[in-house]
């Protein structure tokens, strides 16, 4: 069973610049820094920035949505407003923003039922495949459950309980968000060997590592399957 997201990687261009961009803007402290990764405390889930240095390499044009208490969204929306061209749209009475960061990363902030105060945690991330039904078969054997299917069926929203992921064929989405591709997400689940064995055929690669198992998806998206 999936219990909740551990980390998101993104892939930037200059790390100073992304870092400062996060800590100014959307209030996030840097716990750790070194030449080409920073982690930054986003509340429940770790945001890690990446320079193009190694592999597993951090996502490209990724859109993702940090939580935020649904009272802060309009202070939110104020302050940003200042800065960026905001896209608002509404989900079943919750709102929620987006703007692009330095590095063409699509961020939503979305109201949540967190405590806060500030961003806490990574509710969604859209993950780009090729073939919409190979990966919805995939990520079920991960444990994850298919609960929307859009009308031309160009995406899926599948849930964990704790965080959603949405799979998308190539489009331009909501703000013209783009799903990312080589995304790099950390999971953290009770039996993370069961999970694997019940993937490994399907996946391009499977190794361990501290704490659990890397998988490389079917359209090359790293997968951490890490021990509770």
């Amino acid at each position: 069973m999936i219990e909740d997201m551990e980390w998101l990687a993104l892939e930037v261009k200059y790390l100073d610049r992304a870092k400062s961009f996060y800590e100014s803007f959307l209030k996030l402290d840097t716990r750790e820094k070194g030449e080409t990764e920073a982690v930054l405390d986003a509340g429940s889930t770790d945001l890690i920035l990446r320079t193009p240095s190694d592999v597993p390499r951090g996502g490209l044009h990724t859109h993702y949505a940090f939580s935020i208490p649904a009272a802060e969204y309009d202070r939110w929306y104020d302050q940003l407003g200042e800065r960026f061209d905001l896209v608002e749209h509404s989900f079943g009475g919750q709102q929620s923003l987006y703007f692009y960061d330095p590095d063409g990363n699509c961020v939503e902030l979305g109201q949540s039922e967190v405590t806060g105060p500030g961003i806490d945690g990574i509710f969604e991330v859209v993950f780009e495949v090729e073939d919409l039904s190979r990966a919805e078969s995939f990520y079920e054997r991960l444990g994850f459950e298919t609960v929307d299917v859009g009308d031309d069926r160009k995406r899926i929203r599948q849930t964990a309980g704790a965080f959603d992921i949405e799979l998308w064929e190539p489009h331009l989405g909501l703000a013209d968000a783009r799903g990312g591709v080589h995304v790099d997400i950390g999971i953290r689940l009770s039996e993370p060997a069961e999970v694997v064995d019940a993937a490994r055929d399907d996946a391009l690669g499977v190794e361990e590592i501290d704490s659990g198992y890397r998988i490389r998806d079917p359209d090359g998206h790293y997968i951490s399957l890490l021990g509770s």
